[in-house]
C-alpha cells in the first residue's frame, strides 16, 4: 500500500557569461559529472537530474516553474559553480514552490598547489558564488536546507540522501488523508485540534465518518477471503492459545482478519492513507481492531488511537520518509505507559492496548487473544513481540491553539529487563535524552502527548527540516538539553512563533 511517486530531484548549477564558451563548458561538464558519481554511489534513494547550467534570469525562473509543473520532481538541488549574480535569482526563487538545497561544495577536493593559476580560480569560484546566492536566499526568507562539502564525501552524500526523504515527505503531505472511526476519546485535550489549520499548515485532509458504515464493509468482507488471510495468520505468527479452546481461539482471530480486509479495502476506495479508531464507538464491530490495524500500519498506514488524528498523519508521514530504505528497523505509533525509576535502570514502557506496528517487533511475533476491559466487545486478538534496541525519535505534534509545535526527543530503545509473562500487548522499552528526568521534564513544559509518532530510521534532523518547511516550530530535546536553556527556548518560540 505504501505507494509514492517516482520522484526525481534536479541538479540546478548556476554560472554566468563572464568568462566565455570555453568555462561554461567546464561547468557543464563538471557537473554533470557529480551527477553521475552522485547516483553511482547507491546512496541516493531517488534519481539526482542534470540540467543544464542557468546563466539568466528567464532560465533560471523557466527551469524553476518547470520544476513546479513536473509532478515527479520533488525538489531541487542548486550549486553555484562560478559566480553566480544572485539577483538573477530572484524571480526564479519567488515563484519556486517545493523543497529546495543548496549545496555548498566544489568540483575540486584539494587545491592544486603546482598548477593554480587565474584561469582556475576564476572558474571555480563555489567559495564566493555560493556565498552570493545564499545571501539572495536568506534576504528572501525562503527556507532551505543547507549541506557543506566535497560532493564525493560519503558523509556529504548520506545528508543529500537524508534530505531527499524529507523533501518526498514535504511533497507527501499534502497527499496525507486521514479517515475518523468515530470520534476521538471524550474530554481528552491533547488528541484534538484543528483539522483546517492543519489543512493549511500540512496539507493533511482529516474526515470522519460514522462507525457502521464501515463496519458495513467489514461485514462484506466473505469467508473465504477472511480464511485465506487467517491461515497466512497461521503461517507468519507464532500462535499462543494459552489454554483456550483452538476453534474459538481462530474465531477471533478471523474476526481480525475480517476487520483488516474491510478496513483496507474501505480505505483504498476512499483513498486514506491514515485511519484513527476510538474504543469508546465500535457501532457494529465485534472487536476493537486490533491484529487489524497492527497489520494495516505494517503496510504504510498511518494510525493513531483514541481519535489521535495528528498522530496518524505523522505516522504515515514517517513512513513515506523510510520507504525503501535498507535495513530500516522500523516505525509505529506508542504511547507513554509507566515508568521504571531505579536508578540506573530508568525507562518508560512504550506500549498500547492492541495498536504497535510489527515493523519495530525484535524477534518472535505472536498471536494471542485476551479479554479487553475497554470496548466492551469481545476478545480482540491481537500481535504480541518486544521491540528492537537501538536509537530512535519520539515525536509529537501539538496544537497549542494559535499555532503546532513539533517535538523531538531522542531516545535509547533498551531490551525489557525481565519478561512480562502477564502482558498481553507489544512493547518498546526506552530512556529518553538526555536522562530520564531532564528528558521527561522537558518533554511535559512543552506541553508533549501521551502518544507519539516513533522511529528508529528517521532522524531528528529530518523531523526538523520538516516542520521548517511547514513553517512550525521544532523543539529538540537530546544530549545536550539542560533545562533552564530549554525553558528559553521555549520562551523565543513563543514570540517568534505567535
Amino acid at each position: 500500500m505504501l505507494q509514492t511517486k517516482n520522484y526525481k530531484f534536479w541538479f540546478c548549477t548556476g554560472s554566468q557569461d563572464l568568462y566565455g564558451d570555453e568555462c561554461l563548458a567546464k561547468v557543464a561538464q563538471h557537473s554533470k559529472q557529480i551527477v553521475e558519481e552522485l547516483n553511482k554511489t547507491g546512496i541516493l534513494p531517488y534519481e539526482l537530474v542534470w540540467k543544464p547550467t542557468l546563466i539568466t534570469n528567464e532560465l533560471i525562473r523557466k527551469t524553476f516553474n518547470e520544476a513546479n509543473a513536473d509532478e515527479e520532481c520533488a525538489g531541487v538541488i542548486t550549486w553555484m559553480h562560478t559566480f553566480s549574480p544572485a539577483k538573477s535569482w530572484i524571480l526564479g526563487l519567488q515563484e519556486y514552490r517545493k523543497p529546495l538545497m543548496h549545496f555548498h561544495t566544489q568540483f575540486n577536493e584539494e587545491i592544486p598547489y603546482d598548477s593554480i593559476d587565474m584561469d582556475f580560480m576564476n572558474e571555480n569560484q563555489s567559495a564566493h558564488g555560493d556565498r552570493e546566492y545564499g545571501h539572495i536566499v536568506s534576504r528572501m526568507r525562503i527556507e532551505r536546507k543547507v549541506v557543506v562539502g566535497h560532493w564525493s564525501d560519503p558523509v556529504v552524500v548520506g545528508k543529500i540522501a537524508s534530505w531527499m526523504r524529507t523533501a518526498v515527505g514535504i511533497m507527501e503531505s499534502s497527499h496525507i488523508r486521514v479517515m475518523r472511526v468515530a470520534d476521538n476519546m471524550r474530554n481528552v485535550a491533547v488528541t484534538e485540534g484543528d483539522k483546517v489549520e492543519a489543512q493549511i499548515k500540512f496539507g493533511w485532509e482529516v474526515d470522519a465518518y460514522p462507525v457502521n458504515e464501515i463496519a458495513e464493509a467489514v461485514a462484506a468482507v466473505s469467508e473465504a477471503d477472511t480464511n485465506t488471510l487467517v491461515e497466512e495468520y497461521y503461517s507468519k505468527y507464532d500462535i499462543l492459545l494459552e489454554g483456550r479452546d483452538e476453534g474459538e481461539f481462530r474465531k477471533h482471530v478471523a474476526v481480525q482478519a475480517q476487520i483488516e480486509l474491510g478496513f483496507e479495502r474501505f480505505l483504498e476506495e476512499k483513498n486514506y492513507q491514515a485511519i484513527v479508531t476510538h474504543f469508546g464507538d465500535l457501532g457494529a464491530l465485534k472487536q476493537l481492531p486490533g491484529l487489524a490495524i497492527q497489520r494495516l500500519m505494517e503496510k504504510g498506514y498511518g494510525f493513531g488511537a483514541e481519535g489521535d488524528w495528528k498522530v496518524a498523519a505523522m505516522v504515515r508521514l514517517m513512513k513515506i520518509m523510510t520507504a525503501g530504505m535498507k535495513d530500516a528497523k522500523g516505525t509505529s505509533m506508542l504511547e507513554d505507559y509507566t515508568y521504571n525509576l531505579v536508578k540506573g535502570k530508568e525507562g518508560i514502557l512504550e506500549a498500547h492496548m492492541l495498536e504497535i506496528c510489527p515493523s519495530i517487533a525484535d524477534g518472535p511475533i505472536s498471536i494471542k487473544c485476551q479479554p479487553l476491559s475497554m470496548g466492551d466487545r469481545e476478545d480482540p486478538a491481537r500481535l504480541v513481540f518486544t521491540s528492537k534496541e537501538g536509537s530512535g525519535i519520539a515525536t509529537s505534534l501539538i496544537d497549542l491553539g494559535n499555532r503546532f509545535r513539533l517535538i523531538i526527543n531522542d531516545v535509547d530503545c533498551k531490551k525489557n529487563e525481565k519478561a512480562m509473562p502477564k502482558l498481553p500487548v507489544a512493547t518498546n522499552f526506552w530512556t529518553p535524552q538526555p536522562d530520564m528526568y531532564t528528558g521527561a521534564e522537558a518533554w511535559i513544559l512543552a506541553g508533549g502527548a501521551h502518544h507519539t509518532a516513533f522511529s528508529y530510521d528517521v532522524t531528528a534532523e529530518q523531523m526538523g527540516d520538516w516542520a521548517a518547511a511547514m513553517g512550525i516550530e521544532a523543539v529538540y530535546i537530546d544530549k545536550d538539553t539542560k533545562i533552564r536553556d530549554f525553558k528559553r527556548d521555549l520562551m523565543l518560540g513563543e514570540v517568534f512563533y505567535r
